[in-house]
């Protein structure tokens, strides 16, 4: 598959050297992809990277992700899967959307295109390496089911079993897990690590 990742950051390199292990080819799109750094993928622009890809994977910083979004325009990404991993908050740590979430303000502003929420729930470094802790949960949030299964198929290639996919619902329902950002914060403050990741458990 070939994935088209905004943004060249950390984040980003994290899923692009994983889901490139896995088989898929992978394209950073960038705003100045002349000065990008060397994140081992082929750098394009922002626009370039959506055309070119099946699945778009929005890895922007979350406060500016919206606004990237529609620098590139709705049309570009009709009919894409746009998987959204940001979580919009300030540098004080404050949600940025409080009433709402940024994938919901993304499908908003993207009719065309079907987002799902995901992979926003713990650090990156746990989400791509799943096994590195004992079992535990990752939520996907979206319209569009055939979109969501396209998503739980890039999960798996990150080492994520059909048990540990939580299917939230519609796009509505990714305020739950953007909004469980402050108590991943507080929670990461309390255990000054990152290495952590919650588990949905059920009787």
């Amino acid at each position: 598959m070939q994935l088209g990742i905004l943004g060249t950051g950390k984040v980003a390199q994290t899923l692009a050297q994983h889901w490139s292990a896995a088989g898929h080819d992978i394209t950073f799109g960038s705003r100045k992809p002349a000065e990008a750094g060397a994140p081992g993928a082929p750098v394009a622009s922002l626009a370039g990277a959506v055309a070119g890809s099946d699945v778009v994977v929005n890895a922007t910083p979350g406060s500016v992700s919206l606004a990237v979004a529609q620098s590139i325009g709705a049309a570009a990404f009709a009919g894409k899967v746009l998987v959204d991993v940001a979580n919009a908050n300030t540098p004080s740590l404050e949600l940025v959307y409080p009433n709402s979430s940024l994938a919901e303000k993304l499908q908003a502003a993207l009719p065309a295109a079907r987002v799902v929420k995901t992979l926003n729930t713990a650090a990156m470094s746990v989400l791509t390496e799943p096994a590195s802790l004992p079992p535990s949960s990752v939520f996907v949030s979206g319209d569009d089911a055939g979109a969501k299964a396209t998503v739980t198929s890039l999960l798996a290639d990150l080492g994520w079993p059909d048990g540990s996919v939580v299917d939230l619902g519609p796009i509505t329902s990714a305020r739950g897990p953007e909004h469980y950002f402050l108590m991943f914060a507080a929670i990461m403050q309390s255990l000054r690590s990152p290495a952590f990741n919650i588990r949905l458990v059920t009787p």
